[in-house]
């Protein structure tokens, strides 16, 4: 029977038609996005930008006005707009392995690659993961550089009790489709420190409008409003990932086919206003999604072979979706081939690890990094797609179970 439902990559916050009335006196709180997120995130401040990767490039510039270092180090399995975002900002990046079987710096790669030239340190909390940025400031702080908390996909993660993006010296997160609260295209940096603020916002201020892009975003939110629904998602997304798979183009089909000239600008009001409104929901949606979770992380864990990717200890993380990690990658690409094209939210996260593109391969050629590779080629992702049927994910553990028994 042909399947008109799909669900989505990722479990991301729905809008309601509600979210676009902003006339003033319609509007149930004045609250701006900024005073909503400061609040979440447990800060004085929040900054919001038009991506999660301009939020790393304003990030990069504030921290330019308060040293001369040039390098940046980033993991090496991570969104290839973190290398994007360090070029962009005309400096050096740097790439330091993952431990094996893990998104998270191996600390002996790391202690290995920080010294007197590196500026910052981006520490990465991948996919609502909480990873081990302790350590990581540990080693950064031990040089005198700055630390970076990716936390793009890990908006409202906790550390201790504490958000993550607030440990290190700059915290960013997305706001991007999927990631959660979304504006479709936005982002949001936050800082403890009061002169790392202040660079900040003189960043911010001198950042340009680009009324043309502002009006596009705007659309795609509306289209988002309509589209991101059980029938509307094979619209908005499957028709395109089936495609790209026919052709064998999977960069394509994840989306890591990024450009180096990607925007910065500034984000139009009518787009933070339908934010604050979401907002509202937001700590309810995450608190829904984990209690999901928990039930599909205990069939998951009842496959043997089979590994899903943790928090760090003390971490209580976000899901919007897991990372499964596989023995081997030709059983990875066994479970993709019965997976990947059945609009059940089954598919990979990024094709590479980041010196293995070919658009990032001229700045990384001498970067040793087999545990990131290997962690790449093992890997998959399965959504926590709110409207994903008990039946659908009980189907895809017996998919998995069965091409773990065969293999």
């Amino acid at each position: 029977m042909l399947k008109l439902t799909e669900a989505a990559p990722t479990a991301g916050l729905a809008l309601s038609w509600r979210d676009f009335i902003t006339l003033p006196f319609l509007q149930k709180s004045r609250v701006t996005l900024e005073e909503k997120l400061a609040s979440f995130i447990g800060l004085d401040e929040a900054q919001v930008e038009c991506s999660g990767t301009a939020a790393l490039v304003v990030a990069l510039e504030a921290l330019k006005m308060l040293s001369d270092r040039q390098q940046v180090v980033i993991s090496a399995y991570t969104c290839p707009w973190v290398a994007l975002a360090v070029i962009r900002a005309n400096l050096t990046p740097v790439l330091a392995d993952s431990r094996p079987g893990h998104f998270d710096y191996c600390q002996k790669s790391l202690k290995s690659l920080v010294n007197h030239q590196t500026l910052a340190v981006v520490h990465t909390h991948l996919a609502g993961r909480v990873g081990e940025v302790e350590k990581t400031i540990g080693v950064a702080k031990s040089e005198g550089a700055f630390v970076i908390e990716d936390a793009a996909q890990s908006l409202g993660a906790r550390l201790h009790n504490k958000s993550v993006g607030t440990f290190g010296d700059i915290g960013f997160y997305s706001l991007g489709v999927g990631k959660g609260l979304t504006i479709f295209a936005g982002g949001v940096v936050v800082s403890k420190n009061l002169k790392i603020r202040e660079a900040l916002h003189l960043v911010g201020e001198n950042l340009p409008h680009n009324y043309l892009l502002e009006s596009r975003r705007l659309f795609e939110l509306i289209a988002y409003y309509f589209l991101y629904r059980p029938v509307g998602m094979g619209l908005a997304f499957g028709r395109h990932l089936r495609n790209k798979l026919k052709r064998g183009d999977l960069i394509q089909a994840v989306g890591d086919d990024c450009s180096f000239n990607f925007p910065v600008h500034k984000v139009g009001t009518w787009r933070k206003k339908i934010g604050a409104s979401a907002a509202d929901r937001l700590p309810s949606f995450l608190e829904k999604t984990t209690k999901l979770s928990e039930k599909r992380l205990a069939q998951l864990s009842k496959i043997k072979g089979v590994s899903v990717v943790l928090d760090a200890e003390g971490g209580a993380g976000v899901w919007p979706f897991f990372i499964v990690q596989m023995e081997s990658e030709v059983l990875r690409n066994e479970v993709l081939g019965h997976l990947w094209n059945k609009r059940l939210g089954v598919g990979r996260l990024f094709i590479h690890a980041l010196k293995d593109y070919d658009y990032l391969a001229p700045y990384f050629m001498d970067s040793k990094i087999p545990n990131a590779q290997a962690f790449a080629s093992r890997t998959f992702i399965i959504t926590n797609c709110i409207w994903l049927s008990e039946r659908d994910f009980a189907r895809i553990c017996d998919v998995i179970s069965e091409q773990v028994a065969h293999v």
